[in-house]
């Protein structure tokens, strides 16, 4: 009895994730580093494994404790409070790739005059229609993110788990397809990722959009896996809240890319 819980806290017991999170993180880039210079990407490999197993590892623990109760109303609203840090972080992320456009964009450096000389885009780069495919995968991602606010229609406000599961399939399959769409642009680009400022922009902006696309579609998947087995109830959902979030965050961020980089930017 002198060990009871009389609080709505979870204290957790000693961990070796964060530990081992940190170790591989490091290793990750270290070796991405040496990779760069020329020693092998192999310390850079290991480092992502162990990363993506702490993710795997770590993760199911949290949902382990959420099916036996752990997570209280407080925990969970830790949980969101920690996953809104998380999204304002992204958006500095972002942030900074939408700074270095602008910059670029209006204050471009020419050979001898860094404005009078400079156009946007530099001379000799052919940039996409934003009116064909960059259009379609904006419907897509649109469309994505309304089969996701449908599904957690379903969940919260009906306890549908039908409509759940075909919401999260949807939108699972439209992530899918997006990704596929943007592959296939990068394809056909005329440009490469050397060919100066324009192209670093454009590839880093859009690449690391279509990799947050990529994590978020994963996101999703594991979401759906979970609707199927039984999991998230009306009002025990923090897992895909939060990936509902996510997503939508990466529909904002592709609108501004799509009006800044592709329209505006053309």
């Amino acid at each position: 009895m002198a060990q009871a819980k009389n609080h709505d806290y979870h204290i957790l017991p000693p961990s070796i994730w964060p530990l081992l999170a940190s170790v591989s993180a490091f290793a990750m880039l270290f070796g991405g580093v040496l990779w760069m210079h020329g020693d092998g990407p192999w310390l850079g490999l290991i480092g992502l494994a162990g990363v993506l197993y702490v993710m795997f590892a770590w993760w199911s623990e949290m949902v382990a404790e959420s099916r036996v109760g752990d997570h209280t109303p407080v925990v969970r609203i830790g949980l969101r409070y920690g996953f809104i840090l998380f999204i304002m972080s992204e958006v500095m992320f972002f942030f900074a790739w939408f700074w270095t456009f602008f910059k670029h964009a209006l204050y471009p450096m020419g050979p001898d005059s860094p404005i009078v000389d400079g156009i946007w885009p530099p001379a000799g780069i052919e940039t996409f229609d934003p009116w064909h495919l960059p259009l379609i995968n904006t419907l897509i991602l649109l469309c994505s993110g309304a089969a996701v606010t449908w599904a957690h229609h379903a969940l919260v406000h009906e306890n549908n788990r039908k409509d759940l599961v075909n919401g999260l399939v949807l939108a699972v399959v439209l992530g899918v397809v997006f990704t596929v769409f943007q592959a296939y642009e990068y394809s056909h680009a005329a440009f490469g990722f050397t060919d100066g400022i324009y192209a670093n922009t454009f590839f880093m902006a859009t690449g690391f959009h279509g990799f947050h696309v990529i994590i978020g579609t994963i996101f999703l998947g594991i979401c759906l896996l979970r609707a199927m087995n039984g999991h998230f109830t009306p009002d025990k959902h923090v897992g895909f809240e939060t990936a509902a979030w996510y997503w939508h965050f990466v529909d904002v961020v592709w609108l501004f890319l799509f009006a800044a980089v592709y329209v505006w930017g053309r």
